[in-house]
């Protein structure tokens, strides 16, 4: 089954880059991960929506683990994601821990027939990409039991990875390569079909939703320099997805440094460079079913 959400990105095509994102931010969603499910009772059952390649996934069934046992959903729209991210959960989840997995585009409001009440719902960076995002969140919250969590994560800082002057084109190419990414991002969603406008904050919608206890955490990804070989692809990967998403929302002297910096065999390819770094924030919102 194809994952293209209805901003027509194909998901499953960003197989490996998605993994890459999981290893960078594995230590940090383990913390997250304790935070949301590390005082489940023995049995419980979570919710990954929009699971992708199974990051959170892992941590959360090692939680469930830690916890005595339990039951682990996994629903994503694409069988490809769903296979990899189901084989990390199980292993990590061990015999204690069930881990079975729906298929599902939640933008489809039928599809919660197929997902059973849970005790904790996870979704992040997914419901940005549906086209009424408060009827996204609204969904999510009849998936859970009475006394339920649901924890979207959206929104946070934008990624750094590298110095404000670069030692070629103008100081500050990142901010101004962030501000063209949100420029593209406005741009997509106004043109999802059927696109609705959500003039206002996420633990708002959780509020809108009929859920309680509105409120939220950030947590921290950092990896200093000078970063690991894996680590470096990744910052390769999100420099040529930038390069490829801006366009000319940028001007042609920033597009020139770009190319500079994705030139395996230049001076400045961001891929060598000891001074990459990677740092960002992403923000948890919360909030509870009534009991």
């Amino acid at each position: 089954m194809a994952a293209v959400t209805p901003d027509n990105i194909d998901w499953s095509a960003k197989l490996s880059a998605m993994r890459r994102l999981d290893m960078l931010e594995r230590d940090a969603v383990h913390g997250v991960a304790r935070k949301l499910a590390g005082t489940l009772p023995p049995g419980a059952v979570v919710v990954d929506a929009g699971c992708g390649t199974g990051g959170m996934s892992v941590a959360l069934a090692s939680v469930l683990r830690e916890n005595g046992g339990g039951r682990l959903v996994l629903v994503d729209a694409s069988d490809a994601l769903l296979a990899v991210a189901r084989e990390a959960a199980t292993a990590a989840g061990g015999d204690t821990v069930s881990v079975s997995t729906v298929v599902a585009d939640l933008a489809d409001d039928s599809s919660v027939a197929r997902i059973p009440r849970a005790d904790l719902v996870w979704a992040s960076a997914m419901v940005h990409h549906l086209p009424d995002q408060q009827a996204g969140v609204t969904t999510l919250a009849r998936l859970l039991a009475p006394g339920g969590l649901l924890a979207l994560a959206e929104g946070g800082t934008g990624q750094t990875f590298v110095p404000w002057d670069l030692g070629l084109g103008r100081p500050g190419l990142e901010a101004r390569l962030n501000a063209a990414r949100d420029a593209w991002f406005g741009e997509l969603r106004a043109n999802i079909e059927g696109g609705v406008a959500m003039p206002y904050g996420w633990t708002t919608a959780l509020v809108r939703a009929g859920l309680e206890e509105a409120t939220a955490f950030s947590y921290l990804v950092e990896h200093p320099a000078p970063l690991g070989e894996s680590t470096r692809r990744y910052v390769v990967e999100r420099f040529t997805w930038l390069a490829e998403t801006v366009g000319d929302r940028v001007d042609p002297s920033d597009r020139e440094t770009l190319t500079a910096l994705l030139d395996p065999e230049g001076p400045h390819y961001v891929g060598a460079r000891d001074d990459v770094f990677v740092l960002y924030a992403r923000t948890v919102h919360t909030a509870r079913r009534p009991s």
